[in-house]
């Protein structure tokens, strides 16, 4: 009979304390994939509220991000990846060189489907900042969190100050979660977080 792995002096305090659930409820709300999810959804609506739209968010959704979740869940259950974050800085040199091209096919579907100039933007900067990010993982393990919170915050605020408000609220809160459970260092935060806003000012400004 298999015994349960022990708990970390770490993991046993953020069960115990409030502050601790509440950082790792909020670490999963700003997961990448989440934020990007919502963030494109909201994007596509308010640029493209017709058929249109919704054609390309549903081929994004499934050229992309249902990809990536099962690249993300499934290396999980496989014991790829030690979590859906893919924390261990080793494993993203694993991670990296498949999340480029699913992102890459996404660029393909866009530029087949002839969307907009923005969609077909954002979804080029998406590719290099996943290429940025996979060559900075050659020295430090970067905040993909940080990073993509940001860079959706710095859109959303393009597209409309109020969406931009409220994503700069969660992303303090994320980057704030990251650090309290100590994925990340500020380096590594600081790191995201610049990438993140090169590449949404890039893609919106």
């Amino acid at each position: 009979m298999k015994t349960a792995p022990a708990l970390s002096v770490q993991d046993r305090q953020w069960r115990l304390k409030p502050s601790g659930r509440f950082a790792r409820a909020i670490s999963w709300i700003g997961h990448p994939l989440v934020f990007v999810t919502v963030s494109v959804g909201l994007v596509i609506s308010a640029r493209l509220p017709n058929r249109t739209g919704f054609v390309i968010l549903l081929t994004l959704f499934v050229s992309v991000i249902l990809p990536t979740a099962m690249l993300l869940f499934g290396g999980v259950r496989s014991g790829r990846w030690s979590d859906a974050d893919v924390s261990v800085r080793a494993q993203r040199i694993r991670f990296y060189p498949i999340a480029i091209p699913i992102s890459a096919v996404g660029v393909a579907a866009m530029w087949f489907l002839s969307a907009p100039d923005f969609v077909l933007r954002g979804a080029l900067v998406t590719v290099v900042v996943f290429i940025v990010a996979g060559i900075a993982n050659l020295r430090s393990k970067l905040s993909l969190h940080a990073l993509f919170a940001v860079y959706c915050t710095t859109i959303l605020f393009r597209v409309r100050p109020e969406f931009g408000l409220i994503a700069l609220a969660l992303a303090l809160l994320v980057s704030w979660s990251r650090l309290y459970l100590g994925r990340h260092g500020p380096a590594e935060m600081i790191i995201g977080t610049l990438i993140g806003l090169a590449g949404g000012i890039a893609t919106a400004w």
